[in-house]
């Protein structure tokens, strides 16, 4: 293989790349309000956290807002069931991976991808806030994503609520000692981050953010929900 047919193949991914995202923004361009909800594929439907999320999805849903999820089994399947419950928008952004990801059966809107930087614009570009149910690494790094996109001013801020105080106490807890303590984060930085095991709380902060939004473009022009820089 010479080093041309690389630059070949390189050359098509982009074009893959290019049109993923294309396909994202005309798909999801007029949902309207929406949260992203994260959380680990690993819990069945008798799991504590897969039930809230189902409870959290539908009072979402009932405030108005399009409800955004991996498109997989666990938390994602039970925050796009209570939306389609509720008849609200329930969006999935499946990922193709080694083992096969199955797309739930709750999913009025469903979009595939390929790369995970891709969807992870999708996520965050949508969104006026983040839900993070107990989960396992790629929750964490789309809640650490968020949180450095809009340390470093490069999406608008949003809140960011971690759902379980046994879970996420801990992450939290060393964050605003250690981190703090050390001087690695500055402790305003964290106010940002909400923790909660109470579904109607979750569904106040986004309320009382998407308020504080309206009343902002009032006075002056605030980037919707394309929050994210391109």
């Amino acid at each position: 293989m010479s080093i041309d047919d690389l630059k070949g193949k390189e050359t098509w991914r982009l074009f893959r790349i290019l049109s993923e995202l294309v396909e994202g923004f005309e798909e999801l361009s007029g949902i309207g309000p929406a949260v992203s909800i994260f959380g680990s594929a690993r819990f069945s439907s008798r799991n504590k956290f897969y039930k809230k999320a189902v409870e959290v999805s539908r009072l979402l849903s009932e405030n108005g807002y399009a409800v955004i999820t991996g498109g997989g089994g666990g938390i994602m399947e039970a925050a796009n069931r209570g939306a389609k419950t509720n008849k609200g928008v329930s969006i999935g952004l499946n990922i193709t991976l080694p083992k096969e990801q199955k797309p739930n059966q709750y999913q009025t809107r469903s979009l595939q991808f390929r790369y995970f930087f891709a969807r992870k614009v999708m996520f965050v570009k949508y969104a006026i806030g983040y839900v993070c149910m107990p989960g396992g690494f790629g929750t964490l790094d789309e809640f650490f994503e968020a949180l450095t996109l809009i340390q470093t001013h490069k999406i608008y801020p949003f809140p960011l609520i971690l759902f379980g105080h046994e879970y996420w106490g801990p992450i939290v807890s060393f964050m605003k000692s250690t981190m703090v303590r050390y001087g690695t984060v500055d402790s305003e930085e964290l106010n940002i981050i909400k923790i909660t095991d109470d579904p109607q709380e979750v569904v106040d902060i986004i309320n009382k953010h998407r308020d504080w939004k309206i009343k902002m473009k009032e006075v002056v022009k605030l980037p919707s929900p394309g929050q994210i820089e391109l």
